[in-house]
């Protein structure tokens, strides 16, 4: 595979850098900023969705494939951004939204005027045998997943907001379509796609769910999925051999994860899974808080990474996107020990087995957003849950807290270029606020600063550049029973590398075998000194490499 030396920069364009005043991120603003990525030292920027939106759900709910929606730009803009990244040695990597359209959509439109050969691109049905919905399953976003429509007197089916439509992939119709949209963007000069929710695209029937009544496990990694992903690739991004590509996968499994993308499944390059990102769920319920489970996250972390690599499958390696509030929060001490542990957790992302996801703003330290108003929220999860935990009883000061540790916006504040006004994001007034640390944490600063984060992310970088190991080494999960550090080890040949990594803002003792001939090619302190003994300060971190 050709992707293992890569590193993935993601941009949140409407929090990115507004170049026309609105208040409003946009392409040109992206442009802008191509000589910071490309310091950086990233080799594909995944932009999430910048096509013709009502925007529901932020720009995932697609209303036209093809068009730049104007407030982000033309075509002509994201042309010129193609061209003008790929001088700077970038690829882009655009968000199809492929189980759902927006009900804007003239598909969507075309069905609901009748339109016979529309109607068969989403999924209509009528009434139960009692009026109601027909079955029990409910949306990811709360309340029922199907939506009635008067003039038809039948639902159709949204596993997300009643404006995101679920479109049927069991008509080829559906299935050419979505190849046709990405050669389109191909010849554009798109050479990456990252596929949202791309396996929940084949349903299983439309039965009552007897457990849970989300109706996931008729939907989840359905029995099609990986013949459409075959069909996708066969007719669209596997004919250039230089297409990256990336799926999102809800509450999927190693075994199909193996499937998705092995190196001789020729269905995608890599994929985005979520288990780990649930550790600090209390009862794997979302909203319901708890301090991350240390033991599960290293067991998942290492879990995935030796599954995987058996069937040469591949990982995206991530702490932070959109819909995840920001890591340094969460997993790290953003308050006392931001530089430690933030260095500390992008060491583990760049030197496990996969491609490396940075987050815009992770590389220079950006938290969550920790906003005192209910009116700052801007996210329609975040406002129906606020609703929904009001009417169960719950304070005002109770619901702030959980959005502040769970909420969507966390990620979607502005990036924080200086300490202008705005944070350097806009010369008008931002759609959502800016965080109020933004004059401590900003990219001006972090480049000012030789031992900043960012540089920390760009030496990561190239190390991976630099070491076969890094890029393909086998791992094997080592120092499996401690209570407080997750560590690891690459080999690759004659090479091996060791990886320890305190998740802790206290001291801890580690014990290492053999460790002579080893050599420090990155720490989160300045003066580590690997020893077979050794007393790990706060959150501190080293790669350690031999041959």
């Amino acid at each position: 595979m050709g992707f293992r030396d890569k590193v993935v920069y993601q941009v949140y364009p409407k929090s990115f850098c507004d170049s026309n005043h609105d208040g409003w991120g946009d392409l040109k603003g992206i442009i802008s900023k191509l000589d910071y990525l490309e310091k950086l030292g990233i080799d594909y920027i995944w932009i999430n969705p910048v096509f013709i939106s009502p925007q529901k759900d932020n720009g995932y709910d697609v209303a036209d494939y093809r068009r730049i929606d104007p407030r982000y730009g033309t075509m002509q803009d994201l042309e010129e951004l193609c061209e003008a990244a790929r001088n700077h040695n970038i690829d882009i990597m655009l968000d199809m939204v492929f189980n759902h359209t927006s009900t804007d959509h003239e598909w969507f439109q075309k069905a609901l005027a009748g339109d016979e050969k529309y109607r068969k691109y989403y999924f209509f049905r009528k009434p139960s045998e009692n009026g109601g919905a027909p079955n029990n399953w409910q949306s990811k976003f709360g309340g029922s997943a199907w939506q009635y429509v008067d003039e038809l007197n039948e639902y159709y089916l949204h596993l997300f907001d009643p404006g995101q439509a679920d479109l049927d992939w069991t008509n080829p119709d559906v299935r050419e379509e979505c190849a046709d949209i990405v050669r389109f963007w191909m010849g554009k000069g798109v050479r990456g796609f990252r596929f949202d929710v791309i396996n929940l695209i084949s349903k299983a029937g439309f039965d009552d769910d007897p457990n849970e009544f989300d109706g996931r496990q008729f939907y989840t990694d359905g029995p099609h999925v990986h013949e459409y992903l075959k069909e996708l690739n066969e007719n669209s991004f596997g004919r250039d051999s230089f297409c990256m590509t990336v799926g999102e996968m809800s509450s999927t499994t190693i075994d199909n994860c193996i499937r998705y993308s092995g190196s001789e499944s020729h269905e995608l390059t890599s994929v985005f899974t979520f288990h780990h990102l649930k550790v600090d769920y209390k009862n794997q319920k979302k909203w319901e808080l708890q301090p991350f489970d240390f033991k599960e996250l290293k067991r998942l972390l290492a879990l995935w990474q030796t599954e995987m690599q058996v069937k040469d499958a591949w990982n995206a390696n991530f702490w932070n996107n959109h819909d995840q509030p920001r890591a340094l929060s969460r997993f790290g001490d953003d308050k006392n020990y931001p530089a430690e542990s933030g260095k500390m957790l992008a060491t583990v992302i760049h030197m496990m087995r996969g491609t490396p996801y940075i987050f815009e703003g992770e590389e220079i330290g950006m938290t969550n957003a920790y906003f005192t108003d209910i009116r700052q929220y801007k996210d329609v999860e975040s406002i129906n849950i606020y609703d929904i935990l009001k009417k169960e009883g719950k304070d005002e000061q109770e619901i702030l807290h959980i959005l502040n540790e769970r909420s969507r916006d966390n990620a979607r504040t502005p990036m924080q270029w200086d300490d202008s006004p705005n944070a350097g994001f806009t010369d008008g007034i931002p759609w959502i606020s800016v965080n109020e640390n933004y004059r401590s944490v900003n990219a001006e600063k972090a480049l000012k600063e030789p031992d900043s984060l960012f540089y920390h992310y760009q030496k990561l970088i190239r190390l991976r550049k630099q070491y076969p190991v890094i890029q393909s080494g086998l791992f094997r999960h080592i120092l499996e029973d401690h209570d407080s550090v997750y560590a690891f080890m690459r080999t690759l040949d004659d090479t091996s590398l060791i990886c320890v990594n305190n998740f802790y803002g206290k001291e801890t003792e580690i014990s290492l075998d053999d460790i002579d001939g080893y050599r420090i090619l990155i720490s989160s302190y300045k003066d580590t000194e690997p020893r077979n003994h050794m007393i790990l300060r706060p959150y501190e971190s080293f790669v350690m490499i031999r041959g």
